[in-house]
Formats: C-alpha cells, structure tokens, sequence
C-alpha cells in the first residue's frame, strides 16, 4: 500500500511539472511582442512560485477578483455585458489595461442571457427577466430535488440529471424527462424503444431550442475565448482555468436548496452523504476537462456552505470535508492545483482543511483571520486574499495601502501568498482597486 502512495505522488509531480509548463509556454497565445511574452511569463512563475511555497518569491503576486467591477467602471450595465458580448469584450479589456493585475479573470460568470431566455431557465433572475438592467443575476432559491430523489441520484447522476433535474429548472427541456435510459441500449431489439421519445414534437421542440442555445453560446465562447487571447497576449496570464464545485454545494445550492440540504443532514443522513460521494468522480472530470481544454493548471471551485456558522464542526467533519478532500486529492492526483475560495469566514475550519497535499493547493480566503490561516492552512498550502470588499467600497487609497501592508506582513512572509479580495470588487472605488494592485507589487517585492 505504501508503495503504491508513492507511486501515485510520483504520478501527481509528474503531471503537475507537465501541466506547470504548458502554462507557462503558453503555446497559441498571440503576444504582441517579446516583452509582452516575457511578462506573461515571469507573471505564471510568480503565481508557481507562490503555489508551490518558495521561501524567496522576488515579489507577492497581485490578483484580485475582478467579479462584475469592469462593467462598472466600463459604465455598462449587466444587461449590457450578458446580451452584447462586444460591450462585454471592451469593458474586460478597459478593466486590465487600466489596472494592471497580475492575473486575467475571465468573463465567464457573465453568461449570455440569449441562451436563459431560449432554455427558459427557472431557477434564477437576470436583468430584464424579473430584475432591472442594471442588477446582477439572482438565484431562486428552493428544492429543486426532492428527498425522495435521493436513491434515483445516487444510481444514476447523469439520468437524474437528464430525466428529472434539467425537466425541473429548464422550461425548454421539460420533454427530457421522456429521454431513454441508455444503458439498457445493448441488444438490438431495444434501438426502437431508444429512438422513439425524440418522434414526438415536443423532444422535436426541446432538441430544436437546445440547438439554438448551443449556437448562441458558441457565438459567446467565441468572443470570450477572443477577449482571453486579447489580454494574455499582453502578458497576463488568466489565474483559472475551469470550474468545479464541493459535492455538498452541488446539492446544498441547487438541488436540495439550503433549508432542504439542513434538514437532510438530521433526516437523511447517509443518503447525503452517499450523494456527496457518488458526485465526487464527476465534479474531478468537469475541472480536469475544462483545464486540459484552456492549458491551465488551476480550476476555481467555490466554498458556499462549509463556512463557518452555517453547520457545527461535526456535521462539517461529517458531511462536508469528507468529499470535498477527495476531490481535492483527486484533482491533485490529476496534476490540477485546486484553487478553494473560501467564502465567509473559515476560522473554526483552519485545522481541519489543513489536511491536503503540500505545496498542490490554493487557499483563497474572504473574512478568515490570515494570521491564523497563514500558521495553519499556510504551513502546507499557498494562502490568497483577503482585502475587504466593504474597505475598496468604503474607504480611501491610504487605508486600502495601510490594509495591504499588514496583510503582507503577516501572510506574505516568506512566501506562499497571493494577494488579493476578499470576495468579487463590484462596487469598489476605482482609486482603491489601483492602490490595492500597485501597492503589492512595490511593497511585495520585500515581502
């Protein structure tokens, strides 16, 4: 058994020193110049410098989460960004240009709001379908998944997910919940049975429309995948790479809903838990897939109910953890950095999250205590954050600078630390955000 440990961290370096270098070779990025080239360059060895937990990093790298703020500072609206994908690419690029972060992040969050209107998407508001043009997207809570799904999830994600999830949240899709189980389909008498949902006219319809969405989103991609070439080509590489999530948020966001997914854990306790681990294997494949897609290294997986506060350090330990470090393992194991944003607050959780592979793992943190992080979670894994967002929005250049310096001190000493938000910087003074990015790039190189 031992043996084979080793075996598979050999593995893990391995593909991880491969994945590091297409990163940073950055192969079929249009660079303007040979500055721009090198720039990208030392700005991904920064970043592996951090990742990996160097003693003697030659400056702190910068990367805040730019969230919905380019289109503020742009002055367009959501609306804007989500249905002219044009008015989206030059608030992106206005936003860099102007700020110079260490890191690009890319516009993915602002989905087309063309391929919701043709799904009829359920389970959230978007400007113009229920909010004002200027308001951000809105999640709908609710239960989405009943309890009693529980047993048909845990048998088949995937026909769950066809025959009964995407029915629910997608008024363009409800004929899916005719679509045939397809493993029985291995005897030629069952082909008939497999092809007859799609004659009717309402499969005819859905498959129509998921048609249409899927020509409008490649039309998005396009000008998305054109914006990332755009700045990287100036030197910034992006600082993710794809996405993934907690098995526990999969079904405590969207599915259960977080009054289901509570009371799931005093009533249905081993069939969460169960849940939690069946999604494990596709939750590994979404972030592996996306990162071998762009050449990146770092998937972007977003914490939403293991803060603290939001379950006891039992039920944390119980229904949480467990999973969420198996993915992390298992994205490891795949040559991937997870890349964990904290949400909240994680003080009580420091001691436990500690427990992940040394040197393969980013701790992105919104309100926890980074002195703590840093002599915790910090020992074994690159911690990242975490100026306030109420401070950008709030405060002045001089308290933005006084707040980077102490947080340098304490969590960029010695390494293993990227600078940046606590949370995304909608909202913030623009005088703020440029004090935040250019004080840690002066004061970080003596970090």
């Amino acid at each position: 058994m031992k043996e084979r440990f080793v075996e598979l961290a050999a593995e893990a370096e391995k593909k991880q020193d491969e994945r590091f270098q297409i990163w940073l070779q950055g192969e079929g990025i249009p660079f303007v110049d040979g500055e721009a080239e090198a720039a990208y360059k030392a700005r991904v060895t920064l970043l592996k410098d951090a990742i990996q937990l160097r003693k003697t990093p030659k400056r702190i790298p910068v990367c805040p989460s730019a969230g919905f703020f380019p289109m503020e500072y742009a002055r367009i609206t959501m609306f804007d960004a989500m249905y002219d994908y044009r008015a989206l690419s030059r608030a992106w690029d206005s936003y860099h240009q102007a700020f110079q972060p260490d890191a690009y992040n890319s516009p993915t969050t602002i989905v087309p709001g063309r391929v919701l209107d043709i799904l009829d998407l359920k389970i959230y508001q978007w400007p113009g379908h229920g909010l004002s043009k200027e308001r951000e997207y809105q999640y709908v809570e609710g239960e989405y998944m009943k309890a009693e799904d529980y047993q048909d999830l845990i048998d088949d994600p995937t026909a769950f997910f066809m025959n009964v999830y995407l029915p629910r949240v997608f008024g363009g899709l409800k004929p899916f919940s005719a679509f045939p189980l397809l493993p029985p389909i291995n005897e030629i008498p069952l082909v008939p049975l497999m092809a007859m949902p799609f004659g009717s006219e309402n499969m005819k319809a859905a498959l129509d429309a998921l048609s249409r969405a899927g020509e409008e989103a490649l039309q998005w991609r396009a000008v998305v995948r054109e914006i990332g070439m755009h700045i990287m080509g100036r030197g910034y590489p992006a600082f993710s790479g794809g996405f993934t999530k907690a098995p526990f948020d999969v079904i405590g966001d969207s599915l259960r809903g977080t009054k289901g997914v509570m009371l799931d854990m005093f009533r249905h306790q081993d069939e969460l838990r169960e849940a939690c681990e069946r999604l494990i294997p596709s939750m590994i494949k979404c972030a592996a897939a996306a990162c071998g897609a762009g050449g990146h290294i770092m998937p972007f997986i977003p914490l939403h109910k293991g803060a603290d506060g939001f379950m006891s350090q039992e039920q944390f330990r119980a229904f949480y953890w467990p999973s969420l470090r198996k993915l992390i393992i298992g994205l490891v194991n795949e040559g991937l950095v997870p890349q964990l944003f904290a949400e909240g607050s994680y003080n009580t959780r420091l001691d436990i999250i500690s427990d992940v592979p040394k040197g393969k793992v980013v701790w992105w943190f919104d309100r926890t205590d980074m002195k703590r992080a840093k002599k915790t979670v910090g020992q074994g894994a690159c911690v990242a954050g975490n100026v306030p967002l109420d401070l950008l929005c709030t405060g002045t250049p001089g308290e933005v600078r006084v707040y980077c310096k102490e947080l340098i001190d304490v969590a960029g000493k010695g390494g293993g630390f990227i600078l940046s938000s606590g949370a995304g910087i909608q909202g913030a003074k623009p005088e703020n955000v440029k004090a935040m990015i250019d004080f840690a790039k002066e004061y970080g190189a003596h970090a």
